[in-house]
């Protein structure tokens, strides 16, 4: 690796880090209350009293990006666990299941993979109806076609490797072969795909929010909060640009480790 991709990557954990500590201990950051309003401290600029400036009803925006933290990556990461949960299961049992079953499987994923995955989150929020729960399991909607591909890839390909066929013949059961040598494998190449995953889920998550179908006012959340501040945006750039940097770091550092990983990952099957 050479030394600017291992730059890269310690910057990409740094962040990631960060953000980690951000959405676990916001309390231990912010430096105000998040939903304290104070008319005559509205669209402050950034200052020390203020690091980030105020918003139109004068909460702090540094303390309400400190605490969006948690809500934007908690949406990501629990979309992330869910589709790779289902992902694993559904792929998995596809890859030895009947022709038949496989085939329509396939087909239904082939199905919802020719959409753009943000356009299937916005379709299952539109029937579902806003709000956060509802976003959360949108966007693992969107995102399970993709790890369902993989795990039912790995599952084919892993079931045929040599060490999986010495344990069948060493008289290890089907189904204890399968969990003990396969299901690892799988879950370790789905593995470098959700740490990807997570920055697109908290993208996707944020521009839904951004839309107005997430969390509502006056929930500090970093999609609602680049919403609340477009119509300022030339008076007040700081209410938008700010939870924007947020987001931007987070899907660029999330995708930094993980494909880092997946390079590693190939550079070892090879």
């Amino acid at each position: 690796m050479t030394l600017g991709r291992r730059f890269a990557l310690g910057a990409a954990i740094a962040v990631l880090a960060l953000i980690a500590a951000l959405a676990v201990a916001p309390e231990l950051f912010a430096t105000h209350d998040p939903l304290q309003t104070e008319v005559r401290a509205a669209l402050l600029p950034p200052s020390a009293e203020h690091l980030f400036g105020t918003d139109q009803s004068g909460r702090d925006v540094f303390s309400r990006v400190v605490y969006g933290a948690g809500r934007s990556v908690g949406i990501g990461v629990l979309a992330t666990a869910l589709a790779f949960a289902v992902g694993l299961a559904v792929g998995s049992l596809s890859g030895v299941a009947p022709r038949l079953v496989d085939a329509a499987a396939m087909r239904a994923t082939d199905i919802l993979m020719a959409f753009p995955e943000f356009l299937v989150a916005l379709v299952v929020v539109a029937v579902l109806g806003p709000g956060p729960v509802n976003v959360a399991i949108a966007v693992t909607i969107a995102a399970i076609p993709v790890y369902i591909r993989l795990a039912r890839a790995q599952t084919r390909t892993l079931r045929l490797a040599e060490h999986v066929e010495a344990a069948r013949i060493l008289g290890v059961a089907p189904s204890l072969a399968f969990t003990r040598h396969v299901v690892p494998g799988v879950v370790g190449a789905l593995s470098v795909l959700a740490t990807i995953g997570i920055g697109s889920s908290i993208l996707a998550a944020a521009g839904l929010s951004f839309l107005g179908l997430g969390p509502t006012e006056p929930t500090p959340e970093w999609g609602l909060m680049l919403a609340g501040g477009r119509n300022v945006l030339g008076q007040a750039w700081w209410i938008s640009v700010f939870p924007g940097i947020a987001i931007t770091l987070t899907v660029i550092a999330a995708t930094v480790l993980g494909r880092t990983l997946r390079a590693r990952a190939e550079g070892r099957t090879r």
